[in-house]
């Protein structure tokens, strides 16, 4: 496919084997049941408004604005180069994924991704509903907005990441060279390691092995909201209503008088 629009409104349409070159740009917008495996895609802005896309094995290096408001989605084995990938999308299946450009899953709806490594500033932003698996994330402002964000095996490097989110979860994570983050979010965070710093936090939880600067700023936030734990300095639970696995396996060990 060498031309612009060469499948639009299509539906039930199987691709295999193919390439959309550079100038199929905006190649694939409102179509529904659309599978599509061993391709190559270097036209930007392609799959927009499309309802049921599977794609496999697929490489995507100019993949800027790519897959907007896109719906019933599964990614398996697919690399990705280009900024604004994925916005406003909903119900979307992702695996063996690589990503490098910024902006990523901006406003994304029930996201699910496992074995992803994103290279991506302001990832998740505005987001519902998003949990990823054993993934690799780095860049700056990960997660701004987010509700339901959970984070599972997952490695961090994000300067000021995960700031303002609601009801965020993070289970055995690591966070390298993260600092100022979780200012003004909702979190129940078990980190494997330290925490460089952490700044205003509006509740819950966070246990890591060691933490570098915290700032709790009475004026802006009530610091008796959340916890914060190193786990070989203290014997006590957590006190909320929701703790982390980490201290109510410790409320076994140790029940609190």
């Amino acid at each position: 496919f060498e031309w612009k629009y060469p499948l639009w409104y299509g539906k039930h349409i199987r691709v295999q084997n193919c390439t959309l070159f550079e100038m199929a740009r905006a190649g694939i917008w409102y179509t529904d049941d659309l599978e599509m495996t061993d391709c190559v895609v270097e036209a930007p802005k392609n799959f927009r408004r499309c309802n049921g896309l599977t794609l496999t094995n697929v490489a995507l290096p100019n993949a800027q604005e790519t897959l907007w408001s896109c719906k019933n989605v599964r990614l398996n084995r697919i690399t990705a180069k280009g900024d604004y990938f994925a916005m406003n999308c909903e119900d979307m299946q992702i695996g063996d994924f690589t990503l490098v450009g910024n902006y990523a899953f901006d406003g994304a709806k029930r996201i699910v991704l496992k074995n992803a490594r994103l290279l991506t500033k302001d990832a998740f932003w505005n987001s519902e509903d998003v949990t990823v698996h054993d993934s690799v994330i780095s860049g700056e402002y990960l997660g701004w907005n987010a509700k339901r964000l959970t984070l599972i095996n997952c490695t961090i490097e994000s300067l000021q990441g995960l700031c303002y989110v609601e009801d965020l979860v993070m289970k055995n994570c690591k966070l390298i060279d993260t600092t100022l983050a979780f200012e003004y979010s909702s979190v129940q965070a078990e980190i494997s390691g330290r925490v460089d710093s952490v700044k205003n936090p509006l509740s819950g939880c966070i246990c890591a092995d060691d933490f570098g600067e915290i700032i709790l700023e009475k004026d802006k936030i009530d610091p008796s909201k959340t916890r914060i734990v190193r786990r070989n300095e203290t014997k006590e639970a957590c006190s909320h209503v929701t703790e982390c696995d980490f201290c109510r396996k410790r409320e076994t060990r140790n029940p609190a008088v």
